[in-house]
């Protein structure tokens, strides 16, 4: 059951990514300025962060052993960054679909490499050609579904 809640919490933050990209865009035109929204999405994610970490461990991180850290092991909030950027500048130019579909295939290959060599330290998980052919399935339904004509769907 643990293994389910888990699963279904990580389906949820992943259906949640193309929503950043739909509300930053909104955002960026409110404030006259794409890139003004992911400097307030991060403000709003820090404080959140903060939030949650306080509530959770009462107490914040002990920032004197950061020191003790892999330069590299800082690296996950530029590509956070990069990430929130590329997507409010991006989405609207190749649409939200294109710009996930990218993403996700991006994601697929990046994971599979990470497994197959153990990179970053992870355990190796090798890519078996069972995986591989699953994942070019995935990869194929992916594009399909973005070369499908557009279908506008009425509200009743």
């Amino acid at each position: 059951m643990n293994s389910l809640r888990l699963a279904l919490w990580a389906a949820l933050a992943g259906g949640l990514i193309p929503v950043i990209a739909v509300l930053n865009g909104r955002l960026g035109r409110t404030l006259g300025n794409s890139l003004h929204a992911p400097v307030i999405l991060m403000v709003v994610g820090l404080l959140t962060s903060l939030a949650i970490c306080l509530a959770l461990t009462y107490k914040l991180p002990d920032l004197s052993i950061l020191a003790l850290s892999q330069p590299i092991d800082y690296a996950g909030g530029l590509i956070v960054c990069f990430y929130v950027v590329s997507a409010t500048l991006l989405a609207p130019r190749l649409g939200v679909g294109n710009f996930i579909l990218f993403a996700v295939i991006a994601q697929i290959i990046t994971s599979a490499l990470i497994d197959h060599f153990g990179l970053l330290g992870v355990m190796v998980r090798e890519l078996s050609w069972t995986r591989f052919f699953g994942i070019m399935i995935v990869i194929a339904g992916l594009i399909i579904t973005q070369m499908t004509k557009t279908v506008t769907i009425a509200n009743n």
